[in-house]
């Protein structure tokens, strides 16, 4: 729903997963633009996925949402420094060593069979 005070009442927390790292051209569009405009203004926790809606993917959050809590998948994205919630999670054991080599990512350890990891 759109109704920001029916969200507010009727849910705990609210997943962003919206707009992905690459859709800045979806961001001024129906439906997204609604929906963005919409999480600007609730008040219950926001769990992101990746990068927050309507975060540059490099420079953070300018105009976007701000969420409570920070899922980042396979690693934490350049924006992932200017996150100021109250906790940050990197869901990435999956990634192939190759993958990490060539990026040069540095994983956290993953305790036990555990896939994410709080940093």
């Amino acid at each position: 729903p759109l109704q920001v005070q029916l969200i507010n009442d009727a849910y705990n927390a609210v997943v962003d997963a919206v707009l992905g790292a690459e859709a800045e051209l979806a961001e001024g569009t129906e439906p997204c633009a609604a929906i963005l405009a919409t999480l600007k203004h609730i008040r219950i926790p926001i769990v992101s996925l990746d990068v927050p809606s309507g975060w540059d993917t490099e420079a953070g959050g300018s105009g976007g949402i701000s969420p409570d809590v920070l899922v980042s998948l396979a690693a934490p994205k350049e924006c992932a420094r200017r996150f100021l919630g109250r906790q940050h999670f990197v869901a990435g054991r999956f990634l192939p060593y190759e993958v990490q080599r060539k990026f040069e990512l540095n994983p956290p350890e993953y305790p036990g069979t555990e896939c994410v990891v709080a940093l």
